[in-house]
């Protein structure tokens, strides 16, 4: 029995020496010594020579030689091999070759103990010592190896787990590692060695599986001891092989090993479960800010599955080198549940981790409130700036269920919830009415709004869908196609979400001024006035769900806003990238949202630059605002390019939904009134007045000042906007101020609320009773606001939105409509003397997301003209012209204009048909429908662009998400 013992090195000085003194100091010593080197750039070569001569004649035969440093390690074996000659047949059929990495230091009895078991077991043609880790000596890395289905390399140990002894019998396994492995050689050369499509890594295991494939047995020998600092996996040594990449070595090298070992039965589904894995890791990557992982994941995935030939010829190449019937080797695999297993051991970890942020949150928080406590916040290195991850640390103390019982502030916001809720009842359901169109029958419709460069709507239109409609399809494509339950959704939630983002908000803007924090009671008063906003303001009622959206988006979107000014770099772009999620789905709902915002930015920018101009000369300070405001129409960009070459630009200035009368007067911007659906005015005033008195502390005078400062730049905004008048091509109307309204209110209670506990910090009992009446009084006076605006919310009766949405069609030509697009009705209103208005219906008529489309699209002045026609002197050309179009059906609404009537009923073409309202009259068009009088091809740029966005939204959720850095352990010199 000879011992080959064959090490490669590459740049591997540091562990060298103890690496040499463990070999040359084996109790079982090698015959020969084969040494090859990759062209190392430090020592390797002279500490090698220097160890080999230091051997002496009476020890093993030894060689070395140096080899081009792109070499991998299978053609470095081989190479090895060949400087050693071949016993000739009949001399030593026992020949085996050991293994070993210049980073792999083998315990004295290594070798022995390997030999041992292989006397022990004749069958066995490849050992492997165990692995601990160097240099911490007793950790375990590996006692053999498997593989899963679904790539992952599996050593069947805990992370971490230390070597007690626990898995000291010597079992058969599918693979051992490479760093100590005894392998015979003619079992070696008879499976061509380690496969050069594995470089570096996995060539392990590849070799293991071939080996059980052709019926050898593989066995793990824990009595045998490597030491192995794990270099090229860790990170710590890069070589031309691996380069800084590698994750793509390691995860393309277990695809390709999955793919060219799996059965032949088993290689279809295999080839797609590791192709569909490797894209959900991908997003897995992406989800936890692991962007450098995630694109070596594609390239893996991509660099295997993209080329299957090489797949197909390593399958050919290993069945051509079996050697008869294959072995069944599923036992040696690891269990079809252990993926699973991960998954759930994945949840588990962030579960725990959300744990544990949790409770750092509150220690921070508890921190923040104690002044003294600074120096050891900043040597925990957190930041109270931001208001990041901001939560109420009595959630994190003892149980939650006592805690809520008996902490009034919880109870009191679980309980506005309710209400909120209950008050909100009529949004339960269908609901239809004011600015909402009653919805799509299922998610579908949505997506198509979406994708579509070309709308069937009317006589049809390339005005873009509203940006709404991506999210809406998003959430309705959640809820399993229910498209009533997003809008029900969205109106019955906004104002408990408007709550929560304005209590966080206002947290951390009490931080912000005071170190202590804003008394709760504040906080709640703040939060829940500011969340009836969208009810009291008439919003909710008129069925605005633009302007209620808004609302409820706004607080969030300030609060991430806040994080510009925190003094981590990482955080303030983080910030940026959720203020531009946040703005963009709010701009997506009001246009204006995003107008506003460039608009603050520039004038705080500005302002900056004449007050502190040296901060503006670091990017980290004015860049985050920048783009957060710039990635914003990236975001937008498959609805706000189309929108102004289309020329209906208008569109920026209005909200989403039907168009609505704004009612708004500066009584309204000051009472924060929409319409007559709006809650009392005194509300309003009250409000107005609190925001008022809060200029009067002198503590919280200056950021009271900035509150009044953006809401005097809404107001003249506003004030601007009501003298604008929008010429659209169906209507005449003015710019929307919801937005505006939702602005002043909010900027008004955030004022109170600095102002109020300016004032609270300075009342003690020493003060005169009159002031603390004073202060009893105006805090019944403020309690009022939020107290009378739900309960007018919980009983008032006045509200736009109905049940039934209204039927202008005969029901069974809205099912005709349904089958096509060509059966479309044309609903004439009005009548000769007053002039006569007409719509098109199509399928399901105008639904949520088309009311945008048809008010901004451009009038059909051939269309307008036929039907000028139609009702002053129709003819059998004009009706053909009208089934050129698409047109089946042609309704006059109740009340029908009898002249109108009497001429299209004496129309040839047209045939009288039943209407269900007596006063509506209805006639069909007896002329062949064009089924593709609409289409149109679809728009290359425009597709360009919904990839765009698609590609924005996932880099913008990445860098918005929490920093995740992957540390990788280090080694260090022993």
């Amino acid at each position: 029995m000879s011992v080959t013992a064959l090490l490669v090195t590459h740049d591997g000085a540091r562990w060298l020496p103890a690496v040499l003194a463990g070999l040359i100091g084996q109790t079982h010593p090698v015959d020969r010594v084969v040494a090859v080197d990759t062209t190392s750039r430090d020592d390797s070569v002279t500490l090698v020579r220097e160890a080999l001569d230091r051997v002496g004649p009476a020890g093993p035969q030894v060689a070395l030689d140096v080899v081009p440093g792109s070499t991998s390690y299978p053609a470095a074996v081989r190479h090895g091999l060949d400087m050693v000659p071949t016993a000739a047949a009949g001399e030593d059929l026992d020949e085996w070759v050991w293994l070993l990495h210049d980073d792999s230091n083998p315990e004295p009895t290594a070798l022995a103990a390997l030999l041992a078991a292989a006397h022990e077991h004749p069958e066995a043609a490849v050992l492997g010592p165990k692995l601990r880790e160097w240099p911490s000596l007793r950790r375990l890395l590996e006692v053999g190896l498997t593989i899963s289905g679904t790539g992952r390399r599996e050593t069947g140990l805990e992370r971490g787990e230390y070597d007690q002894g626990q898995h000291d019998a010597v079992r058969e396994v599918l693979a051992v590692n490479t760093a100590g492995m005894l392998v015979r050689r003619r079992v070696l050369e008879a499976l061509g060695g380690l496969d050069e499509e594995l470089p570096i890594f996995g060539n392990d295991i590849d070799f293991g599986w071939r080996a059980a494939q052709a019926g050898h047995r593989t066995l793990v020998v824990p009595q045998a001891v490597v030491f192995h600092a794990e270099a090229a996996h860790r990170g710590v040594r890069r070589t031309p092989l691996t380069g800084r990449h590698t994750h793509y070595q390691e995860r393309r090298a277990a695809l390709f090993t999955s793919l060219a070992n799996v059965s032949s039965r088993g290689f279809a589904w295999q080839y797609v479960r590791l192709f569909t894995g490797s894209l959900l890791r991908v997003l897995g990557f992406l989800a936890v800010r692991s962007v450098g992982e995630a694109l070596d994941e594609l390239a893996a995935v991509l660099s295997v599955h993209g080329r299957p030939r090489h797949v197909l010829a390593a399958r050919r190449e290993r069945a051509r080198r079996r050697e008869g019937e294959p072995s069944d080797v599923r036992r040696l695999l690891a269990p079809t549940w252990l993926p699973y297993r991960h998954g759930l051991d994945f949840v588990t970890d962030l579960a725990s981790a959300a744990t544990s942020q949790a409770a750092d949150v509150a220690e921070r928080r508890r921190l923040a409130k104690d002044p003294q406590a600074s120096t050891s916040r900043e040597e925990r290195g957190s930041s109270a700036s931001s208001g990041e991850d901001d939560e109420d640390a009595y959630l994190t103390d003892t149980g939650l269920v006592a805690r809520f019982f008996t902490n009034p502030v919880a109870v009191v916001l679980v309980l506005f919830g309710v209400l909120a809720l209950v008050a909100g009842r009529e949004a339960f359901g269908s609901i239809t009415g004011g600015a909402l169109s009653p919805v799509p029958s299922a998610a579908g419709d949505w997506w198509r709004l979406h994708t579509a460069t070309w709308h069937p709507l009317g006589t049809g239109t390339d005005v873009p869908a509203p940006a709404y409609v991506l999210p809406f399809a998003v959430a309705a494509s959640v809820l399993l196609g229910h498209t009533g339950a997003v809008v029900s959704a969205l109106m019955l939630l906004a104002v408990p979400v408007a709550a929560w983002g304005a209590w966080r908000l206002l947290k951390v803007v009490g931080h912000l001024v005071d170190p202590l924090g804003l008394p709760r009671w504040l906080v709640v008063w703040g939060a829940l006035t500011y969340a009836l906003v969208p009810a009291t303001s008439g919003a909710w009622s008129e069925g605005r769900f633009g302007t209620v959206a808004v609302a409820a988006l706004l607080p969030w979107a300030a609060h991430a806003a806040l994080g510009f000014v925190d003094p981590d770099r990482d955080r303030r772009w983080r910030a940026a990238w959720r203020t531009a999620l946040l703005l963009a789905l709010g701009a997506a709902f009001v246009p204006g949202l995003w107008l506003f915002a460039l608009l603050a930015t520039a004038v705080v920018l500005g302002g900056a630059a004449v007050i502190a101009p040296r901060l503006l000369r670091e990017r980290d300070s004015w860049g985050p605002p920048v783009v957060a405001v710039a990635a914003t129409p990236v975001l937008l960009a498959p609805w706000l390019v189309p929108l102004l070459t289309t020329g209906s630009a208008a569109g920026l200035l209005l909200e989403a939904g039907r168009l609505t009368v704004d009612r708004v007067t500066f009584e309204g911007l000051v009472t924060g009134r929409l319409n007559d659906l709006g809650a009392p005015w005194w509300l309003g005033v009250v409000l107005g007045l609190l925001a008022l008195a809060a200029l009067v502390p002198r503590r919280t005078r200056v950021p009271v000042v900035i509150c009044w400062l953006v809401a005097l730049a809404a107001a003249v905004v506003s004030g601007a906007l009501s003298h604008v008048t929008l010429d659209l091509p169906s209507v005449t109307t003015r710019p929307s101020l919801g937005l505006f309204v939702v602005i002043l209110q909010g900027t008004s209670v955030v004022a109170v609320v600095l102002g109020a506990d300016a004032y609270l910090r300075r009342l003690d009992e020493h003060h005169p009773v009159w002031q603390r009446v004073l202060a009893t009084a105006l805090a019944v006076v403020a309690a009022a606001v939020p107290l009378g605006g739900l309960g007018w919310w919980l009983t008032t009766p006045d509200n736009a939105m109905a049940r039934e949405a209204e039927q202008t069609v005969p029901v069974y030509m809205q099912q005709s409509s349904l089958t096509g697009e060509e059966h479309g009705v044309l609903v004439l209103s009005g009548s000769v003397e007053g002039g006569i208005t007409y719509r098109i219906r199509r399928e399901d008529g105008t639904t949520v997301g088309e009311d945008e489309i048809l008010t901004l699209a451009d009038e059909d002045e051939e269309m307008t003209e036929e039907v000028r026609a139609l009702v002053s002197s129709p003819t059998p050309a004009v009706v053909a012209a009208l089934g050129d179009r698409g047109v089946e059906y042609v309704v006059l609404s109740s009340p029908a204009d009898g002249s109108v009537s009497s001429l299209l009923d004496a129309t040839a073409g047209l045939e009288q048909a039943s209407a269900e309202d007596r006063s509506m009259r209805a006639w069909r068009v007896d002329r062949p429908l064009d089924a593709t009088t609409l289409d149109r091809p679809r728009s290359w740029w425009r597709t360009a662009l919904m990839v765009l966005q698609g590609l924005a939204v996932v880099v913008a959720l990445v860098l918005a998400a929490p920093t995740v850095r992957q540390r990788r352990e280090r080694g260090s010199d022993v």
